[in-house]
């Protein structure tokens, strides 16, 4: 039972990261949090999101901009630890409440397309890329911060691709190596690697057939469902532990 809805999700967030560049973490990390708990829900999403970043980066490393994603990187690299030590250290029913409440609002302020100022330049970098690598350790969602950085220095979806993927990879590199592999038996591998695979091929195949903007709105709307449901049931196990 366990395989079959660890496939399922996997198999949705692989299918909306193809279909729209973006949404593996947001779509499948409150799922996978539920099912497998905050731990080794956060590395699993981290290990598939940055496997989905290296297979996407093949066709589009020329596009990367080193000036953006040197600070970008840079700062996820010290922000990580701390990220992945939060998770150590908090009980479960607190971790799946701050993890609810970081996605719920990354997807917020994405759907506003929030204009922030601090989040321009070289300044900017630095401050998405410590968000994101924060994030990404201890929630598995590294990716609103660089998004609201493409979205305030104006980059075009071809633009932010490329580099979403890049960054994907490296932060997802960093908090691998800080967080360790999740305790996953053969089987359990064998769903998720199935899952990767197929939504791959699905997202590809309908790419072209649903408006970009209404993919987007979609991943959007299922994330901010996740991170809800996330939220109550931390908010229910901290009211039950009192």
């Amino acid at each position: 039972m366990t395989e079959t809805l660890l496939a399922a999700i996997v198999l949705l967030g692989g299918c909306v990261q193809w279909l729209t560049g973006m949404g593996f973490a947001l779509v499948a990390v409150p799922a996978l949090v539920l099912l497998l708990g905050p731990a080794d829900g956060v590395v699993l999403a981290n290990c598939a999101a940055g496997a989905i970043s290296v297979v996407g980066l093949a066709g589009g490393w020329r596009r990367v901009r080193p000036a953006a994603m040197v600070p970008l990187c840079a700062a996820a690299a010290c922000t990580v630890p701390a990220g992945a030590w939060m998770t150590r250290q908090l009980p479960r029913p607190v971790l799946l409440l701050v993890m609810g409440a970081l996605v719920t609002a990354a997807v917020l302020l994405v759907m506003r397309g929030a204009r922030i100022p601090s989040l321009r330049g070289g300044k900017g970098a630095v401050t998405a890329g410590a968000l994101g690598g924060f994030m990404n350790a201890a929630a598995g969602v590294g990716g609103p911060p660089v998004s609201l950085y493409a979205l305030n220095a104006g980059w075009t979806v071809r633009e932010f691709v490329p580099n979403a993927q890049f960054y994907g990879v490296a932060v997802n590199a960093f908090s691998i190596a800080a967080n360790g592999t999740p305790h996953l038996t053969g089987a359990q591998w064998a769903a998720v690697c199935a899952a990767m695979t197929t939504g791959a091929v699905i997202g590809h195949a309908i790419a072209g057939r649903i408006p970009e903007h209404r993919a987007r709105h979609l991943v959007l709307l299922l994330a901010l469902a996740g991170g809800a449901t996330a939220m109550t049931k931390g908010l229910w196990g901290v009211w039950l532990s009192r």
